[in-house]
């Protein structure tokens, strides 16, 4: 397929999640990548305007640039499937189950892929026997949010309350887990290949919504400079991950590779950042793939529901 029959392209940014502003950068970054290689596309945002303007314009395909609830978690995909309009990245199912962290981690237990010890946060429950499962420190999060938004790592006991409280404004589904010391790592997925890894540094102890987006001290390296057995491992294991949940077409799974050599992957993410300095296009780049092809790419795997 070239950029002269995909027909008329929406690219769906903005959204109403939380992730809005992160989606307006990728959204625009992903129009003007497609525009430049001679794709009829144009912005649409359905925090604007409902989706059903989209068949009313007859547009032919979508590509979602949303993150986060509302275009990343089924509920789009599953409006564009009704007005029968392809549309990239994962189907109704993959993209639910991924937004939900709770459910991918049962799911990649169920198949031997390791995660963090987690347990679900209830204002009922003791937080005591929380801390004594799982130990300290411990990461608190909404299970159903994206960009670590909501996020805490906690270190003392009595802490634990106001980090469930900040993790409830965000979600009523929270997730407690063990903090895993170790090397963070993103595996970018596009088709069935495992693009080179991106070793993430950050200055502190915490990749959170600051060490993402704000702060110039939070360093990558791509190729991630481990031994090269270590990275087909890590490759193979990331695919199957991606795979277990049932995703499709591009995608990326996050994990740490711990101090003892074990890796433990923590989400994936079916509609990741494509900024021009988000972490897919960069591991594209390492494989020599520039952003417009990446896009083009993206956009020929649409899903047909």
């Amino acid at each position: 397929m070239t950029e002269r029959n995909f027909g008329k392209v929406a690219v769906l940014l903005g959204g109403r999640s939380a992730e809005r502003e992160i989606s307006l950068q990728s959204g625009q970054a992903v129009l003007a990548a497609l525009k430049q290689c001679g794709v009829d596309a144009h912005p649409f945002d359905p925090g604007e305007k409902p989706l059903a303007v989209l068949a009313d314009e007859q547009f032919d395909r979508a590509y979602i640039a949303l993150h986060g609830r509302f275009g990343e978690d089924g509920t789009v995909q599953g409006a564009l499937e009704l007005m029968h309009i392809p549309y990239t990245g994962s189907g109704v199912l993959a993209s639910a189950l991924a937004m939900d962290k709770w459910r991918t981690k049962l799911l990649w237990q169920a198949v031997g892929i390791d995660s963090p010890r987690s347990m679900l946060l209830t204002p009922q429950c003791n937080f005591e026997e929380v801390i004594q499962a799982l130990g300290l420190p411990l990461i608190v999060k909404p299970a159903r949010e994206g960009s670590t938004i909501g996020l805490s790592k906690i270190d003392k006991p009595e802490d634990l309350s106001e980090a469930y409280r900040i993790a409830a404004e965000h979600d009523a589904l929270v997730l407690a887990e063990e903090y895993i010391q170790g090397v963070e790592l993103t595996a970018a997925i596009l088709g069935d290949t495992t693009l080179p890894l991106v070793r993430i540094e950050v200055p502190g102890e915490l990749y959170d919504y600051e060490a993402k987006y704000l702060s110039d001290e939070t360093q990558y390296f791509c190729p991630s400079g481990l031994a090269e057995d270590q990275v087909r491992l890590i490759q193979a294991k990331a695919l199957q991950a991606y795979q277990t949940i049932g995703c499709e077409g591009w995608g990326r799974v996050d994990l740490i590779l711990s101090q003892d050599g074990r890796f433990y992957f923590l989400e994936a993410n079916t509609s990741p950042g494509m900024t021009s300095h988000s972490l897919v296009p960069m591991a594209a780049g390492a494989a020599g793939i520039s952003f417009e092809e990446l896009v083009l790419k993206i956009l020929s795997l649409s899903h047909v529901g």
